[in-house]
């Protein structure tokens, strides 16, 4: 166990409020900046592997998704029955997901929410489209109140 002197305790203090600071004052340099801060304006390519004609079940989700414009990373380890998604999300240090979700009907689905880093209550509803291998959807950046359409790739 490790034991902190009040100095150091100080120090670590000074230190969380100052990156608190800095991601609350980056949130709303991207939110004065707009849309297209968040989402490079170049179309995601179309070309795609050919589908098997296999159903889509909810493993296609695990890995490793880059989001290339800003290289945001979700990691999806593990599936549980209901749904529940053993995930992490990291930009780039690692933030934990209040929520992740996913759901099958007519399309494979995952929702994920963010409540800590200064994303309180930032959401990503995406779809997974397995022509192509990527999450397609959108972000909700809750502090912005602004929607942005994004996707992810597998790294």
């Amino acid at each position: 166990m490790i034991r902190l002197t009040q100095p150091d305790l100080r120090h670590a203090m000074r230190a969380t409020r100052l990156a608190i600071r800095l991601a609350t004052s980056l949130t709303l340099a991207l939110a004065m900046i707009g849309p297209l801060a968040a989402q490079g304006t170049a179309p995601a390519p179309t070309s795609a592997p050919a589908t098997t004609g296999r159903p889509v079940t909810l493993d296609a989700l695990k890995g490793t998704w880059v989001r290339p414009d800003g290289g945001y990373l979700i990691v999806i380890r593990n599936i549980g029955p209901e749904g529940q998604l053993d995930a992490m999300y990291f930009n780039p240090k690692t933030l934990p997901f209040a929520k992740a979700v996913a759901t099958r009907g007519v399309s494979l689905r995952a929702h994920f929410e963010l409540r800590a880093g200064g994303y309180d209550g930032s959401t990503y509803d995406l779809t997974y489209d397995p022509a192509s291998d990527r999450l397609r959807g959108t972000y909700y950046q809750a502090v912005a109140k602004q929607k942005f359409d994004v996707y992810f790739t597998r790294k």
